[in-house]
């Protein structure tokens, strides 16, 4: 079991001050090198430089005697290895999802977590309209058919695919990519609709010129489907064989949030009996294992979970994990918290 280590958060500041300890760290996979620097000039760093990362027992063999993670979405933290943690002050994940993360074990064993938001909002956007487009107007069946070398020339119904101005776009999950979205959609002149569990506020509706309507009623209306939800317990298999039954027959559905949000085989099965026209999706039920259905289908856009894979949104993500283990090992409250209640207890009120 975890031995509870003595947060740093309840040292006396003098102690923080004058220790010449530096704290340890595992980077689990490699991230950019601007992170490491800045974590090395704040701790012992330990450091997997590789894109494979570790197996679960490889894992905890290395976190011995850590005091904190940079993790991956690949490494999985459930209740049985936070348990076999000891003295991990934070889990800084590289990641805006926390899926692959425990919070309540981790709250309950004293552990922080944290995420990196909002910076690849707006390069997750730009991706879920990229397979948008690309899935509408069928650009991956036409790239191919060239480097075929099968295209014979054109005439009046050749890879005519769907128009997206002046269309309806309906965003599942109107947080800040959700938002993003909506605001790329705007400028195509689009109708936008929204389902979400929380409505957003009125000012925000009117800045979007987004209407909120239960997901049925999206569903039915859209010419094009957008995710954006978290995953949990309410979002697992949101989308499945009857949602996709609900969609035009000319619709397309695309996916940047999570994989298992939407049921792969429903969807394989939609696409083949015509339910829907096209989908573009940038993340799958288990990855990287892809559907053999999905990959036979010229209608499906599929792409290696890239939607933040920008130089820029990437070299950001890992400076904040980095940032953010750095506040949590100097007894900071950590910019990106995902369990603040965990922080306040720590700290008490005056540190919340």
């Amino acid at each position: 079991m975890r031995k509870h280590y003595p947060d740093i958060v309840r040292w006396p500041p003098i102690v923080r001050q004058f220790s010449t300890v530096k704290p340890s760290v595992l980077i689990t996979k490699r991230v950019f090198p601007e992170a490491v620097e800045l974590l090395r000039q704040h701790c012992e760093v330990d450091y997997e430089e590789n894109n494979t990362g570790l197996t679960t027992d490889k894992l905890l063999e290395r976190l011995r005697g850590k005091q904190a993670v940079l993790c991956h979405p690949n490494d999985k933290f459930s209740p049985e290895v936070i348990a076999e943690l000891d003295g991990i002050r934070i889990i800084a994940s590289v990641s805006v999802g926390f899926d692959h993360l425990n919070i309540p074990a981790a709250t309950e064993a004293g552990v922080l977590v944290s995420n990196t938001p909002d910076v690849l909002t707006d390069s997750t956007a730009d991706f879920a309209f990229t397979l948008l487009m690309a899935a509408a107007r069928r650009l991956m069946e036409g790239s191919a058919l060239l480097h075929a070398g099968e295209w014979k020339g054109s005439y009046i119904d050749f890879m005519v695919g769907q128009d997206i101005h002046h269309r309806t776009l309906g965003i599942v999950g109107l947080g800040r990519i959700g938002q993003a979205v909506a605001r790329r959609g705007r400028g195509f002149s689009m109708r936008v609709l929204y389902s979400d569990p929380v409505r957003a506020p009125e000012e925000l509706e009117r800045e979007l010129g987004a209407k909120h309507v239960p997901l049925e009623e999206l569903l039915r209306e859209s010419d094009f489907v957008s995710v954006h939800t978290l995953l949990n317990d309410a979002t697992l298999r949101l989308i499945g064989a009857e949602e996709f039954r609900l969609m035009k027959p000319t619709a397309i559905f695309v996916n940047t949030s999570r994989g298992p949000v939407v049921d792969e085989e429903a969807l394989v099965r939609a696409l083949e009996a015509g339910e829907i026209a096209g989908a573009g999706l940038d993340v799958f039920e288990r990855e990287p294992i892809v559907h053999p259905g999905l990959l036979k289908l010229p209608q499906a856009t599929l792409a290696p979970h890239i939607a933040s894979a920008s130089v820029d949104t990437r070299r950001k993500m890992s400076m904040m994990a980095a940032q953010n283990a750095v506040a949590a090992l100097e007894g900071k409250r950590p910019p990106n918290l995902v369990n603040p209640e965990l922080w306040t207890r720590l700290a008490g009120p005056k540190g919340a």
